[in-house]
């Protein structure tokens, strides 16, 4: 196992999308998805100790949201609010204070990045956070999105590659390629 991260009070680790829906026996599965939750949990133990924040975004889908196929959406029905599949997967240690942000709300629009339309990017930057530290599900599809926009925004980027896994695993390459011409830190 690789070694941790050296977290400090500037930082926030960004748990992306660990939920039922997108681990094994979810409507959404990326293989490999509940495999990552013993590791992401000694990342919170890591930051927590630290004093760095613990962020957790979730998909939290209206019932007949955009995005899904019956709507003309590219998934199929997945994350949907109050249902066992939205919930964080049960072996997933968030502590009582980490910041829970929930993104694609609303009927008429999707969001792939934790920071689209959550306001996450000003709290951070109110909170005094210089440093995003971003692991979970799909390397090449939400967690792609986070680890651009937090470049965008202006954050120092360190993307846990190892606690993060992709639909495509063909996709993790030039996802990589993606990042660091964006800036961002790859970590395998």
């Amino acid at each position: 196992m690789a070694m941790q991260v050296d977290y400090g009070s500037r930082d926030a680790l960004l748990v992306v999308d660990m939920q039922n829906d997108f681990c094994e026996g979810g409507a959404l599965a990326v293989e490999g998805g509940s495999a990552l939750v013993s590791g992401i949990n000694a990342e919170i133990d890591a930051a927590q100790a630290a004093g760095a924040l613990v962020v957790a975004s979730r998909d939290w889908h209206p019932v007949d949201h955009v995005s899904f196929t019956h709507r003309g959406g590219p998934w199929p029905v997945h994350c949907v609010q109050d249902t066992e599949g939205a919930a964080f997967h049960p072996d997933l240690a968030l502590p009582d204070h980490a910041i829970r942000v929930s993104k694609a709300t609303a009927f008429d629009a999707d969001a792939y990045s934790a920071f689209d339309g959550t306001g996450l990017v000003g709290y951070l930057k109110e909170k005094g956070i210089t440093r995003v530290i971003i692991c979970g599900l799909a390397l090449d599809v939400c967690v792609r999105a986070t680890v651009l926009e937090a470049r965008r925004e202006g954050f120092d980027t360190l993307l846990l590659e190892r606690l993060s896994e992709a639909v495509d695993p063909d996709a993790v390459t030039r996802c990589r390629h993606e990042f660091t011409e964006a800036g961002a830190e790859v970590r395998t």
